[in-house]
């Protein structure tokens, strides 16, 4: 007998009560972030299984990185005791998912001004009426679940990385001395780093193993993955390889997880030009529409002092810019570089002031016993001189923000050949500062002759923009190229913020009594 003829004699003194839809309370939480659910009239003995078959893909949100937990999905054996509070549990769980899925499960995650999201543009009032009159309601959690850009490669992704945790993930590879490459023999390091690999290339688990010796096929698998990783592609293995390979599967999956819901409802850019600055690509573009018109490298900073995800936008550049330096950077930076060559860092320009009767002094920093100054009691103010040996470089691109972050040039343009250029205070160095100053400067009268005439005066000039330019640092470590899903390291660790955020929301529903859970 099919499972819903086992309802029919409950159902037919049920189905007068449930013929009605009525309006269910908001979910806990949510108070008037989207329209109070509606309870659909109750099903009939011919459509039963739909209700069973949207209980059974709610079972399953686990495949579009939410937590199943969040959302009190009753249990089937339920239906046949309490078969009007399966019906309404079953629904106001669909609810709260089906508003994680078009809005985000975080409607606005902590400290990510990068993410901005558009309820109005979602209309998400529409979906829930869908979901009341849907003869399949679970096809239109899958249609909600599809939304988000790469979605189904994302999934296929979190899939593999979730069956990778379930086996018991990666086994790490041991530490060990030295570098490995090409023609290392160790009998403990070179076999787990094959092993690890092959979990993701199938052409190195296709090839011949060669055993404890780094062969030709494990060189090419290696590189493959660097290239992935956004590592430097050369084939060794040394502490930066090595950490990223021994990074737990279970922090790829919180990676995809938070870039899923990330996606949920995110505001697509316009057409207006504007700059991107991926902070875990190390990338700068500047975009008008799908084209890119610029790409570059910068240097972010570093995890100790994060650059923050932020918009903003330019309103100015300033040619030859002198550098209020900040005081965590004269503690923790310029006071080492004082007590060593006091005169070397006035020779680059640093200069050294005090304040008496609220008058800003200056101080000779040769004449200053740098051996009884204080980390954590740092009396000065520094400053450094336009010129060449500045921190800025020669120009600083300004976007007033609460921050105080911008971009800028560097005279150190060593940093930028690594493939890790994490090592900022926080701003954003520029490896080509000139090519985004001919792009902000467009329509302003200012051609090469007099950039370089400016440069040239060694004197601080402010010069507006013309157009304002949005500006936004964002944090993006899992991206998706066709069918394929580059994952970069989540250096600071935004990413498992972000899925602990999540987790932390706790359940969206109320229990099938209506009592906010």
């Amino acid at each position: 007998m099919r499972r819903r003829d086992a309802f029919s004699g409950l159902l037919a003194g049920l189905l007068p009560v449930m013929a009605h839809g009525q309006a269910l309370p908001a979910p806990a939480g949510e108070a008037g972030a989207e329209a109070a659910p509606i309870l659909p009239a109750g099903p009939g003995p011919r459509n039963w299984d739909s209700v069973f078959r949207l209980a059974a893909r709610l079972r399953k949100l686990g495949q579009d990185g939410l937590d199943i937990a969040a959302y009190a999905i009753p249990p089937d054996e339920m239906a046949s005791s309490e078969p009007a509070a399966f019906h309404a549990g079953v629904y106001y769980a669909a609810n709260a998912a089906l508003g994680d899925l078009v809005l985000g499960r975080l409607r606005q995650p902590s400290g990510r001004g990068d993410i901005l999201r558009d309820p109005a543009k979602a209309d998400f009032p529409r979906w829930q009426a869908e979901l009341v009159g849907a003869p399949e309601p679970a096809s239109l959690i899958d249609r909600a679940a599809n939304l988000p850009e790469g979605a189904a490669a994302l999934r296929a992704e979190l899939a593999k990385a979730g069956g990778v945790v379930a086996s018991g993930g990666w086994q790490p590879i041991p530490p060990g001395v030295g570098t490995l490459e090409p023609g290392t023999v160790d009998p403990q390091r070179i076999p787990a780093l094959r092993a690890r690999l092959k979990a993701e290339d199938p052409l190195l688990a296709a090839a011949r193993d060669g055993g404890d010796l780094y062969d030709a096929a494990l060189e090419a698998s290696v590189r493959r993955w660097q290239t992935v990783n956004g590592l430097e592609v050369d084939g060794r293995v040394g502490p930066i390889s090595q950490a990223v390979l021994n990074r737990p599967a279970s922090a790829r999956v919180a990676q995809i997880r938070a870039a899923l819901d990330m996606r949920r409802n995110a505001v697509r850019p316009g057409d207006e030009r504007r700059i991107e600055v991926s902070i875990a690509d190390y990338l700068l573009t500047v975009e008008e529409g799908s084209r890119v018109l610029l790409r570059m490298n910068v240097i972010v900073g570093k995890p100790a002092r994060a650059t923050p995800p932020m918009r903003a936008r330019m309103t100015s550049v300033q040619f030859n810019p002198a550098w209020g330096v900040p005081e965590r950077n004269a503690r923790e930076d310029l006071l080492p570089r004082f007590r060593r060559d006091p005169a070397g860092m006035t020779a680059k320009g640093y200069r050294l002031y005090t304040v008496v009767g609220g008058e800003r002094i200056e101080v000779d920093p040769t004449t200053v016993n740098w051996s009884t100054i204080r980390a954590d009691r740092f009396p000065y103010l520094i400053r450094q001189d336009a010129g060449d040996n500045n921190a800025l470089g020669r120009i600083k691109f300004i976007m007033p923000n609460s921050d105080d972050i911008y971009l800028h040039d560097t005279p150190d343009r060593t940093l930028f050949r690594r493939p890790d250029r994490a090592f900022s205070s926080g701003c954003i160095r520029l490896e080509r500062p000139n090519d985004l100053l001919s792009l902000v400067l467009e329509g302003t009268g200012w051609d090469p002759a007099r950039v370089q005439r400016a440069y040239d005066s060694r004197q601080t000039q402010s010069v507006a923009l013309r157009r304002t330019l949005p500006v936004r640092l964002h944090y993006t470590t899992v991206v998706v190229e066709g069918s394929r899903v580059r994952i970069r390291p989540d250096i600071y660790g935004l990413d498992a913020a972000y899925v602990k955020e999540m987790d932390r929301g706790g359940v969206r529903v109320a229990a099938a009594g209506g009592a906010p859970r």
